[in-house]
């Protein structure tokens, strides 16, 4: 390769390259860095507020943090369970139109992907207007307070996996996409029904799309903050500050005034996304 290719090559990468720096590298580090300092206040506490270096003090403070880790928990059981039923919704939907004409798919494609089109807190007024008990069609009909402290993780579970399905089941239709047609009529020529040639052959083939769709969703599910934010105006009682490991961070650096120890959690949490998503992938792996 010559050196001109090269450095062509260079310069249709450097926007990229100089983009991730400004917008992921340099936070991550100026991140650590306030992470090692404190801010105290000198004398009685009556004095100036100075910037002390702690070394990894606000480290300590969150892996000792009940409130912290109570809201991890809490995330993490939500992800246990809406998750799977996202991905399962996005697969059967995916099957669905890989049965149908590449005609019929095209409209059906786009309209399963209207609801991942639409920005995310727009969604999320969206369905609280629908939750709403004075305002929304569903309370009439059902009777069911959509914001009740034991149904709100329901009601954003449903908003989520309103949200996400279409754009997980673009990815694994895709997979199915590039399956051999030769061997769906091959299976048919054998007996096969499509119920078991979507079990024993189609959804083998996406699992390495299922994989992909499942680390997704983890990182976004673990990092959830739009929508808890949002319920927090209906039902601040239910919906406390520490609802999630987020919110908890967001307040503890723009109500709390705590930058540095906001600091210290976020990079704890992205500790714990990236061995929770490296887990899934070798678990994952090892059963394909």
């Amino acid at each position: 390769m010559s050196t001109v290719t090269q450095r062509k090559g260079a310069a249709f990468s450097a926007p990229f390259f100089i983009g991730f720096a400004c917008l992921f590298v340099i936070p991550l580090l100026y991140a650590v860095y306030q992470s090692l300092f404190t801010m105290r206040s000198s004398g009685l506490g009556i004095g100036p507020r100075q910037e002390v270096f702690t070394g990894f003090g606000n480290f300590a403070r969150g892996l000792s943090d009940s409130t912290f880790w109570a809201a991890v928990a809490r995330v993490s059981a939500f992800a246990v369970v809406q998750i799977p039923v996202m991905l399962a919704l996005s697969l059967a939907m995916a099957l669905l139109l890989d049965s149908v004409t590449k005609r019929v798919a095209h409209r059906y494609r786009l309209a399963f992907l209207v609801p991942y089109m639409i920005p995310g807190i727009v969604a999320a007024l969206m369905w609280m207007y629908i939750y709403s008990p004075r305002l929304g069609p569903l309370t009439d009909l059902t009777g069911i307070d959509f914001f009740a402290s034991e149904l709100v993780w329901v009601s954003m579970g449903n908003l989520l996996t309103w949200v996400g399905a279409g754009f997980n089941m673009l990815i694994v239709y895709g997979a199915l996409q590039a399956v051999p047609r030769e061997i769906f009529e091959a299976a048919r020529m054998d007996g096969a029904s499509e119920l078991r040639i979507a079990l024993s052959i189609k959804i083998p083939y996406v699992r390495s799309a299922l994989v992909l769709t499942g680390m997704l969703s983890i990182i976004h599910t673990l990092q959830i903050f739009n929508e808890p934010l949002l319920f927090r105006n209906v039902v601040p009682e239910v919906v406390t500050k520490d609802f999630t490991p987020i919110m908890m961070i967001y307040y503890e650096a723009f109500d709390s005034n705590d930058y540095n120890y906001a600091a210290a959690l976020s990079i704890i949490l992205a500790v714990i996304v990236g061995v929770i998503s490296m887990l899934f992938y070798r678990v994952t792996n090892r059963a394909q």
